[in-house]
């Protein structure tokens, strides 16, 4: 054995634990500064926006179309529901402004939204409602995390008013059909010790935007408490996790009351109808527009021919 070799290589190793801690004081001294200057340009951007943003909402205020007159009473929530029988034979008898095509989210939206204005609307669906895309989404109602993180480190206002936008009607569809929308908590892991005041950040951020239309406040997870509610996440480097709340909801039962609510208000709509062909003819101006569609029920295999006075929009 030659002699002070023990020594020398006690040194040796503790060289090493010091160059060590020197080089994980530095990864997270960079992690920290990373971090900051994040913390600046999140701050720096919110700060922008939230000033700007409501001055040039007041020079770009929507114009909003006003409904028609209709009764205030709720005869409408209480009303017998119309057979698809008597709606069918609405179709043959009535003269409509508005025939819809496809009664999905899109399609029942346009024709409640019609009919509560005072317009006459019909509206006709190949298959059955929320058969298609309208029962098949992710039935989250979210404000868009990612589009205000764009928003503030491109200090791009579109992106914000989007977010703004899309909290808002959160916020109205939890109102106006709590049995069908409520708020849902998402877990977020995190995997990265800078990652935690980063993403806090951010989604603290997230409720302030919300203001009063916040659901529930944002909190954070220990590591303990995140795989006592998820057992299944990779343990491996788990740091903690934060929760934030968006919206979720059933897609397809708003779809089908939102059709209900259209019919209940005097529009018809039926389901398994397809439309054949459409019907044109010039107005007194002399431009085409729709008169006319001829449909097939796909149950009975019977055909309708409906009409209109001022031509149909589709």
């Amino acid at each position: 054995m030659v002699p002070g070799f023990i020594h020398h290589t006690g040194k040796f190793e503790a060289n090493q634990q010091r160059l060590g801690t020197m080089r994980n004081f530095h990864t997270i001294l960079k992690s920290f500064q990373r971090v900051s200057k994040k913390g600046l340009v999140i701050g720096g951007g919110v700060c922008v926006i939230a000033y700007v943003y409501p001055k040039l909402k007041q020079q770009n205020q929507i114009a909003l179309v006003s409904a028609a007159t209709m009764d205030t009473d709720k005869k409408y929530a209480w009303s017998p529901l119309p057979t698809r029988e008597d709606m069918l034979k609405s179709l043959e008898t009535k003269n409509y402004d508005v025939l819809v095509i496809g009664g999905g989210a899109t399609g029942t939206g346009v024709a409640l939204d019609a009919t509560s204005r005072g317009l006459k609307t019909a509206m006709v669906e190949k298959y059955d409602f929320s058969s298609g895309t309208s029962s098949r989404s992710t039935k989250l109602i979210h404000g868009g995390v990612r589009y205000l993180q764009k928003a503030v480190f491109n200090l791009d206002l579109e992106q914000y008013r989007m977010v703004k936008e899309a909290l808002t009607e959160r916020a109205n569809l939890i109102e106006i059909a709590p049995h069908l929308a409520y708020p849902f908590p998402i877990m977020l892991p995190i995997y990265k010790y800078w990652q935690i005041p980063y993403f806090w950040a951010g989604i603290k951020m997230y409720d302030f935007v919300a203001g009063k239309q916040k659901l529930k406040s944002s909190y954070y997870l220990s590591k303990k408490k995140a795989l006592e509610k998820f057992p299944m996440l990779k343990k491996e480097a788990l740091k903690g996790a934060l929760v934030y709340y968006d919206g979720q909801h059933d897609d397809a039962r708003m779809n089908i009351a939102i059709a209900i609510s259209t019919a209940r208000m005097g529009g018809s709509v039926a389901n398994y109808i397809e439309v054949l062909e459409l019907h044109k003819s010039k107005d007194e101006n002399g431009k085409e527009v729709v008169s006319g569609a001829r449909v097939k029920d796909r149950i009975t295999g019977r055909y309708y021919l409906g009409s209109s006075v001022s031509g149909w929009g589709e």
